[in-house]
């Protein structure tokens, strides 16, 4: 269950993480075409444009007739999958399509649709507007069997270069092949730290299974994964006028993983989809220095990985441990024993920085932030690092603070975070 306090209201996003978009920012993801310029400029993949409509004339004199088998076509400021066309294949006669649905749609309703898009029908803030087609990504076989028609997303959202929540967003029969979930889309929670698929909702309620299948929601790994992550934290530098946004990413069979679209004010249904709340995990990334995407997705990683814990101790039993133990460090390809303290009073593991400094965990690669802690005694600076390492033979990844523990009984204390599934025998000291 989601700890009701720590759920990310619309108000509170609004309020505390919305005002960090720049109005410019703003601008640039209420517009898709001006999205894929500003992406297309720094690089970064996005599916191919094939026509561009101004104006009512561009509409008429355009050659419908020779377009491709499958496309999409799009009103460039829509919201929520509003006005979105998206065509299923070709017809037996020219100029004639079916959609999603086995309707038959011909150049003639195209070129009304297009038209209600130039009068901002489906426009975010009403007003003209500008529609485009757009190539339609050829799924990936892994997703066949997982969904009805249409091509799956993965929207992620970003907050100050780190990745805090994912989620796979699966068409359906309702959806008529949109990935939208308030069009009847299945939202699957994605654990950042793998890829892997965890819990669906389909329309406010959880479910385990693909609707009209026997196929489980949880268990998918994503391909492609930390392309995807490196992907999403990209596109902020592209548009680093935008604080806190979603990224909408596709997975294309021949180029892989796609932005679709940016969206300044991305839903909040991920929360339900991965049973987390959102106001957490913001305040975790509020602030820290962030370089770059990879130092960005590093970071995601060890801070919302979701725990296995629980079927690690199904399967190997309940582990007993003392209170002091021995553990063994993991330094590339090598163990380093070390004393430890098990310290159910500490939420994280925490080791000695002159052992971290020996070792080479203090490298800059494999530190993740620094944080200053102030006291009456003054500032200090604090490493968080990632640790690796066999407690009881089981092996933990996790993060660690970097300490001055010289004067203490062992270099290292193991936090009530990494002691899910064991069980701490009290003994004299």
């Amino acid at each position: 269950m989601i700890n009701a306090g720590n759920v990310l209201g619309l108000n509170a996003r609004n309020r505390l993480f919305l005002s960090s978009n720049k109005k410019e920012g703003r601008k640039i993801a209420d517009s898709k075409l001006q999205t894929k310029r500003f992406l297309r400029r720094a690089g970064l993949p996005t599916p191919k444009i094939l026509a561009t409509f101004r104006t009512p004339s561009q509409i008429n004199n355009f050659a419908w007739e020779t377009l491709p088998d499958n496309f999409v076509l799009k009103p460039s400021k829509g919201f929520g999958g509003q006005g979105v066309l998206i065509i299923k294949k070709k017809a037996k006669w020219a100029g004639e399509w079916y959609l999603m649905d086995g309707s038959l749609i011909k150049i003639q309703d195209l070129k009304f649709h297009a038209q209600e898009i130039l009068s901002g029908l489906f426009s975010l803030h009403s007003g003209g507007d500008v529609a485009f087609i757009e190539e339609r990504i050829k799924i990936q076989k892994i997703f066949a069997k997982y969904v009805w028609h249409g091509a799956p997303d993965i929207r992620v959202i970003v907050f100050n270069k780190v990745p805090v929540a994912a989620m796979l967003r699966l068409p359906t029969r309702a959806s008529k092949g949109r990935s939208n979930l308030h069009q009847g889309a299945i939202g699957v929670g994605v654990d950042l730290a793998t890829g892997i698929t965890t819990h669906g909702i389909l329309n406010g309620h959880f479910i385990k299974f693909i609707p009209e299948t026997k196929r489980k929601i949880n268990g998918l790994k994503l391909p492609q994964w930390d392309k995807i992550l490196t992907l999403s934290v990209r596109a902020q530098e592209a548009v680093p006028m935008l604080g806190y946004f979603g990224v909408d990413i596709v997975l294309d069979k021949e180029r892989g993983p796609m932005i679709l679209e940016l969206n300044a004010r991305p839903g909040l249904e991920i929360q339900n989809a991965n049973l987390s709340p959102l106001k957490k995990r913001l305040e975790r990334v509020e602030g820290l220095e962030v370089d770059d995407s990879e130092r960005g997705v590093r970071i995601a990683k060890a801070l919302f990985a979701s725990r296995f814990a629980d079927r690690v101790a199904v399967r190997e039993g309940i582990k007993t441990i003392s209170i002091w133990e021995t553990v063994k460090l993991l330094i590339g390809k090598s163990k380093v024993e070390v004393k430890a303290k098990i310290d159910t009073g500490a939420w994280k593991t925490s080791i000695d920085r002159d052992l971290a400094e020996k070792l080479g965990i203090l490298k800059s690669s494999n530190v993740l932030w620094t944080k200053i802690y102030r006291s009456s005694f003054g500032e200090e600076k604090r490493q968080v690092v990632n640790l690796t390492f066999f407690l009881a033979g089981r092996r933990i990844e996790t993060i660690a603070s970097i300490a001055n523990r010289k004067n203490l009984r062992t270099p290292l204390i193991i936090g009530r975070r990494d002691l899910d599934g064991f069980l701490i025998k009290s003994g004299k000291i």
